[in-house]
């Protein structure tokens, strides 16, 4: 359907053309809508409880999260360059229905060959819009002139998602009460195709002529696979090189994502059963919502704020999961409130480091860096756990933030 703001190619414009600012608020309400819709998904809070319930060992369950990772490792960066050379509104149009068959294998045939299978499942539709996202935001912007708004609104798209959880942790406690896991695998998959019917994030505004380096090549640009630097550039390009370093660098933090996979098996611990878990949760998501809200005014944050950050953070939940009680939930929310921040901060940097073609693809890079120590974490998080327990393994489990937080204090970063 062509609106009276939508100019034509190749022509001249039919009627008045939306102003910078309106296109702006166009693709942002957009991007709200498919990561509240992607995030809304009633499995969420409660998926661990399935597996022990199933059957399954902590340590188990671990394996089951290195098998989630380790497909997303393997699939990011291609991915990422499917979406430099193909489209990326394509593979966020896709990513939905793979996650959401994933998770009708969960509700059909609960067992750990479902459950790997569907983390399988799962990591490939990540993986697809890992990257293709936040790629497909930016150049939106910027070819709308709006790119000093990515950490704006990329914060609140991270605040949409959360709420997105909020409210699958405040709908899967009665669920749960009255249909069990199998009613809460079928409101999930409904909410994964109601994520693939919203439309998807527009890239910016389309454009007569030759068009932009950037652009999404579903509007008519060369593929990925034509560019003079292809799968190399990454490698071979100066800049290329400096997204690269910047993947791996200390800025980027930990994801707290390899923890909040555990919050559930901690709230029973402390106290909590049945439908009062995903209500526990709610503590700690509301926290994440706040720390992606907070992003405009972390952009003023130098790097020993930033490496102050990472480090109370961690101290929070170290602290919070000691204490023992549900009241510790309180300070996990002020953890994860600070990861959330940081992890957007670093997004933003990143983001604005990047010049030329392949945004996608080292967008995916530094996503697969990100895998690379999640995979650690579940690994030790599962050994520590079957030994010392819940607790005991959140508190150790901050020892890398700890270690990130020292390097950013202390090293300097190399400016070109």
């Amino acid at each position: 359907m062509i609106s009276d703001t939508t100019p034509l190619r190749g022509g001249p414009h039919p009627g008045p053309i939306a102003s910078p600012d309106r296109r702006v608020r166009s693709l942002a309400a957009a991007l709200y809508g498919y990561a509240f819709l992607r995030d809304l998904v009633l499995l969420y809070p409660v998926y661990p409880l399935l597996f022990t319930d199933t059957g399954l060992t902590v340590w188990q369950i671990s394996t089951l999260f290195v098998i989630w990772s380790a497909s997303s490792i393997v699939l990011e960066v291609p991915s990422g360059a499917l979406a430099d050379a193909v489209s990326r509104r394509l593979l966020l149009c896709l990513a939905p229905l793979v996650t959401a068959a994933g998770f009708a294998l969960w509700t059909l045939v609960p067992s750990y060959p479902a459950f790997a299978v569907g983390f399988l499942l799962w990591g490939v539709g990540g993986a697809l819009a890992s990257g293709a996202l936040e790629a497909l935001v930016y150049t939106g912007l910027e070819r709308l002139g709006a790119a000093s708004r990515y950490a704006r609104v990329i914060g609140r798209a991270r605040t949409a998602e959360t709420l997105g959880v909020l409210a699958s942790l405040v709908l899967a406690a009665p669920v749960l009460a009255l249909g069990g896991y199998p009613a809460l695998g079928v409101a999930s998959v409904l909410a994964c195709l109601g994520g693939r019917r919203r439309r998807h994030p527009p890239t910016g505004a389309p454009r007569a002529g030759p068009p932009g380096p950037g652009a999404d090549p579903a509007d008519g640009e060369h593929g990925w696979w034509v560019s003079p630097a292809g799968a190399g550039w990454p490698r071979r390009t100066p800049t290329g090189r400096c997204a690269r370093r910047c993947c791996w660098s200390p800025s980027s933090p930990p994801d707290g994502g390899a923890l909040d996979e555990y919050l559930p098996l901690l709230a029973r611990d402390v106290g909590a059963s049945g439908p009062a878990v995903p209500l526990l949760l709610v503590l700690t998501w509301v926290g994440v919502a706040v720390g992606g809200l907070l992003a405009p005014a972390g952009e003023r944050l130098g790097r020993r704020g930033y490496a102050g950050l990472i480090g109370g953070s961690a101290g929070a939940l170290a602290a919070g999961a000691l204490i023992g009680h549900p009241v510790g939930f309180l300070l996990v929310g002020v953890a994860f409130c600070g990861f959330q921040l940081a992890t957007v901060l670093a997004d933003v940097r990143l983001q604005a480091r990047i010049v030329g073609p392949a945004r996608a693809t080292v967008t995916s890079l530094a996503g697969m860096a990100t895998d690379t120590t999640i995979i650690a974490c579940y690994v030790g998080y599962g050994l520590l756990a079957t030994v010392a327990g819940n607790r005991v393994a959140f508190a150790v489990a901050v020892a890398p933030y700890l270690v990130v937080a020292l390097l950013v204090a202390v090293v300097r970063p190399v400016r070109r």
